[in-house]
């Protein structure tokens, strides 16, 4: 595969190299002039500054795998080559070879392999105009070429409409004709319902062939009966005929999956709120609201969470319609806007697995940052890059980057230029456990030092004698593996409306998103697992033994901007388990479903080891009570440190009780049991597997009884929880953990996660027939439903944590920490120094229409109240509904 075009973003880079159509070669070239048998594609790149340059060479291989590779090429000019990476770049006079790097040296058949070089030049700067692979042309023989075989341009070849109403396809020719070209269309076989209302003859001509022309397809039925279907033959002499298969939509079958069509309607209406339209695409805001404060620092901002859940929502869409378009749009935005494409990740191919980042320590105190990196702290071996490659075609990451500013709010622009109104990749939380989000600095996940201080942002994190302009983006590998799971369940539901062709690409596209996911299952700097203490001393890994199987809380990557001298890339996985970002509906779906499968050697071994391994750490860290505590770590505190004396151990991880977030303790929040145990009573009423139902077993009991429901829309599930004692060391078999337990200390009304709830509850009474969680999670929809507004779903809630908005550091909860001395701007002005504080650097939360109320509340006043309207939210309760109409119908 090769890399994936970029169309969207294109228009937002700075034009900072040339992409030159003289070096796109062989198969790249267009196919009627092509000699045969092309044997490599060369994709050759430049950042030129008149007197020298930097290149980006991706070379393709389009025959049998190679041992080892060498490319080749004679400059026009007087170019010299003074450096390289990434490959090993020699010159003698004007010709130029380059060969494979020591840690990669094989190029399999349909691999790409990148690399660079700077040189220096006078005069002109041509691309070179042929290249050769192992002395080979990559144009291939000399023989005549084959004539092109014309085609018909059939868009969509699935298409849907409402009983009753119309759809549309588009039909051209793939290359001009000779002379008119007659082409028909007819209903070849299915339902006389279906019928050719207008575009049955077209023509086309020398001058139009490649202009769309229009073809409707009608229903004249009245949606009484079962959905009518048909398929519809495209054909013209000459030409392999094309079908085109027109299916009406289905509908509702009871309330419940009427309701969740309300509540779609509701979140889909341009007019809620909820979306931003960008180039005909949607993307999913975090709330309607902008004064918000959680996770995201701004309501429309948004998250990769959000994304899942937008998925979420079309595929449930497309269970109870027929209707896959709006899935398919969905990941549509995502590759366009929050999975980074080629342009937002330009150096990879500088990556060198054996030796994947530099160490740098954490710490539990934001005022200890910058930390210092410590070269001397030896990272393990990364063992998927290769493999992946190998895969994929490409040196590329495909993952979602947690964190998108969905107007450019902050005004960082596309790799942070400031420029167009555009969604831009930010990132916030990068000091350690205990910097809550009122104490981080919003900062571009493209650092070139436009904005912030002298070296961008870079120095408030890390301390380093040298500060590169360079890229980085950080997985969630929660909203990840939500993505696939959903991507699953639009699987099972398309193929049984005959549909599964409709969705087939982005269903790979979810295989592929998990290959890479597999990231999150190593330890950050590929460190063997197991009772690893001391950066220096910690053996570094080699194959899979660095390898957890857990989903972490987070994978990152990054590397050098293209005009970089010397470009470089780094991987990292993440060293600590949360139990809410488990996901064994992923695991099973991309270990045992055919058409999830990963396409990588060992991808389906590894998820299947991590469904194992997923459930045994539920298992280990379930409560006597039936709680989940918190998860594990294969690095203390960040460091490698030594844990205290006696901490348990899973798999010879140690046990945290709050991984990675300790403002507030991670394990703290109610919402990350219901995320993680609705996946898990789904996969056992998918599989009956018997280990998920005895966590089920003692979970639900628990969550019954910590959850009320009164009359009237009155409703109360867990809140907050706080934990005491620690789970036995792991030993293979739960023991029961008689020293840990939970205590629910609030209950509250989050929509979201009573709506989770009701999920999870319903799962399992489908799997067990068990009544009372059936009765309860029907009560919690009946309650949900008392709070309904013109919006969807939602309560008032207090925000005390608001007085945080001008905490200075050093206030009782924190502050926002810039080092002494430190100056900078934020684009819009707002200034940068030791006194700042969360609201200071930004300021724009003054001219929103709700700071009012926060003003108050900091001048003394009584504690805000909002009604807020998450994205995620609202898709959870529009998809509980459903989920019942699925399992229960009406409940008759």
């Amino acid at each position: 595969m090769t890399p994936r075009p970029d169309p969207l973003r294109a228009r937002w880079r700075r034009s900072s190299s040339v992409l030159f159509g003289a070096a796109l070669v062989a198969a790249l070239l267009p196919a009627s002039p092509a000699q045969a048998a092309p044997i490599c594609s060369v994709d050759y790149q430049t950042n030129d500054w008149g007197s020298g340059f930097t290149a980006q060479v991706s070379v393709t291989n389009e025959a049998d795998s190679l041992s080892s590779w060498e490319l080749g090429w004679e400059f026009s000019g007087n170019q010299q080559i003074t450096n390289s990476w990434s490959a090993q770049v020699s010159q003698s006079g004007s010709s130029v070879t380059a060969q494979a790097p020591p840690w990669s040296s094989g190029l399999a058949s349909g691999q790409t392999a990148t690399f660079g070089f700077q040189a220096t030049y006078s005069g002109s700067n041509a691309a070179p105009a042929e290249f050769t692979l192992n002395g080979l042309s990559c144009a291939g023989g000399d023989e005549e070429p084959d004539p092109e075989t014309p085609a018909l341009a059939v868009d969509p070849t699935s298409v849907s409409l409402e009983p009753g109403g119309e759809t549309t396809f588009d039909v051209a020719l793939s290359a001009a004709p000779e002379g008119d070209v007659p082409v028909s269309v007819e209903r070849s076989s299915g339902s006389e319902a279906l019928s050719v209302a207008s575009g049955g003859s077209l023509t086309f001509g020398e001058a139009d062939w490649d202009t769309p022309q229009e073809v409707t397809v009608a229903s004249s039925s009245d949606g009484s009966g079962e959905p009518a279907q048909a398929e519809f033959t495209v054909s013209a002499e000459g030409y392999d005929p094309v079908v085109v298969t027109a299916r009406e939509l289905t509908g509702a079958a009871n309330e419940y999956e009427e309701e969740f069509l309300t509540q779609y309607e509701k979140i889909k209406d341009p007019e809620s709120g909820y979306f931003r339209e960008v180039d005909g695409l949607l993307v999913p805001y975090h709330s309607v609201e902008t004064l918000i404060v959680e996770a995201p620092d701004y309501g429309h901002a948004t998250t990769s969470e959000a994304y899942s859940y937008y998925l979420w929502l079309e595929a449930t869409y497309g269970r109870i319609t027929g209707d896959w378009g709006p899935f398919n749009d969905a990941w549509a935005s995502m590759e366009a806007f929050i999975i980074p494409g080629t342009a937002d990740q330009p150096t990879n191919g500088s990556y060198d697995p054996s030796s994947p980042a530099t160490y740098i320590p954490e710490s539990t105190d934001p005022s200890d940052y910058p930390m210092p990196l410590d070269p001397d702290a030896q990272a393990g071996q990364d063992p998927l890059a290769q493999e992946l490659s190998s895969a994929y075609g490409t040196d590329e990451v495909y993952g979602m980057h947690w964190l998108l500013d969905v107007d450019n709010k902050y005004g960082y622009g596309f790799c942070g230029d400031g420029g167009d109104d555009v969604p831009a990749y930010i990132n916030t939380f990068q000091r350690g456990s205990n910097e809550s989000v009122w104490e981080t600095v919003p900062h571009p996940s493209c650092e070139t030092f436009e904005h912030g201080g002298e070296n961008g942002f870079l120095d408030l994190f890390t301390d380093d004698d040298n500060y590169s302009q360079q890229w980085r983006y950080t997985n969630a590998p929660d909203a990840d593996a939500r993505a696939v799971q959903v991507a699953y369940l639009a699987h099972e539901w398309a193929s049984e409306q005959g549909n599964a062709d409709a969705i087939a690409a982005n269903v790979s596209n979810a295989a592929k998103m998990g290959d890479y996911l597999r990231y999150a299952m190593f330890d950050k700097y590929f460190k063997e697992i197991g009772d690893c203490v001391g950066a220096q001393s910690c053996s570094p890994g080699s194959g899979k033994n660095s390898a957890h199987y857990l989903m972490a809380w987070y994978y990152s990557w990054g590397g050098a901007l293209e005009s970089a001298e010397y470009p470089w890339a780094w991987r990292i996985g993440g060293s600590s388990a949360h139990q809410g970002y488990q996901n064994v509906m992923a695991a099973y779906a991309l270990s045992e479903t055919e058409a999830l499968q990963p396409e990588s050697a060992t991808g389906a071994e590894d998820w299947g080891n991590s469904l194992d391994r997923q459930l045994e750490f539920l298992e280990w860290l379930q409560s006597s009570d039936g709680g989940i505590a918190g998860g594990a770590t294969n690095s203390w505190e960040g460091t490698y440190a030594e844990p205290p004396s006696g901490t348990s151990t899973f798999h010879g991880m140690f046990y945290d009780e709050k991984p990675v977030w300790h403002d507030p303790p991670s394990n703290r929040w109610f919402g990350f049991q219901v995320w993680d145990m609705e996946r898990v009573a789904e996969y056992y009423r998918v599989t009956g597997d018997e280990r998920a139902k005895g966590i089920l077993d003692d979970w639900i009991p628990w969550a019954i009884e910590n959850t009320t429901v009164g009359e009237d829309g009155e409703f109360a599930i867990p809140a907050d929880m706080e934990w005491s004692g620690q789970p036995d060391t792991w030993t293979g078999e739960s023991t029961g953990n008689p020293d840990l337990s939970v205590e629910v200390v609030s209950h509250g009304q989050d929509v979201g996660i009573a709506a989770g709830l009701a999920k999870t509850l319903m799962h399992y009474s489908a799997a067990t027939g068990h009544a009372e969680s059936r009765a309860m999670a029907e009560g919690l929809l009946d309650a949900l439903m008392a709070h309904q507004d013109g919006l969807g779903v939602a309560v008032p809630e207090e925000r005390a944590d608001y007085e945080r908005f001008d905490d200075q550091f050093g206030a009782p909860d924190g502050g926002l920490y810039i080092p002494e001395g430190w100056t900078g701007q934020m684009p819009n002005g707002d200034p940068i120094n030791s006194d700042s504080t969360f609201l200071s650097i930004r300021s724009f939360y003054e001219d929103d229409p709700n700071w009012p109320k926060v003003e108050s509340y900091l001048n003394g006043g009584p504690v805000p109240e909002f009604t807020y309207h998450r994205f995620w939210a609202q898709v959870d309760v529009a998809t509980a509904l459903a989920t019942h109409g699925e399992l229960f119908g009406d409940g008759s």
